[in-house]
């Protein structure tokens, strides 16, 4: 029978922040995917989703991420709701929004600040 990883005790257990996982002979880790630093999103519809030149749709679509595909997220914005999430995500390393109706984002994604 399989066995599942299982996670290091928790910070108030007196563990670290971030789990350890320790895998079964049966099991492997994949070296293949590069993570991302976090804040990070994972494209979760399989149309996948137009990156904006600012976070509505009615600004210019300047490309478009595929489904599955994980990506460096810098700050988040409340503006357009789209399907009632009004959240948009600024992306790390170019100037275009994505709405975060349609990514998932892993690691805390603080509010832009604009001076």
């Amino acid at each position: 029978m399989s066995q599942s990883p299982s996670p290091s005790p928790s910070p108030a257990a007196g563990g670290s922040a971030e789990a350890d996982v320790e895998f079964t002979d049966d099991q492997e880790q994949s070296s293949d995917t590069a993570v991302p630093t976090l804040p990070y999103g994972r494209v979760i519809t399989k149309e996948g989703v137009a990156e904006h030149q600012y976070p509505s749709t009615d600004s210019a679509v300047l490309s478009r991420l595929a489904y599955g595909v994980q990506i460096g997220l810098r700050c988040k914005v409340h503006a357009q709701s789209i399907d009632g999430n009004s959240v948009w995500y600024q992306l790390r390393d170019r100037p275009t929004w994505v709405t975060a109706r349609y990514v998932d984002s892993i690691g805390i994604v603080r509010l832009c600040k604009y001076t």
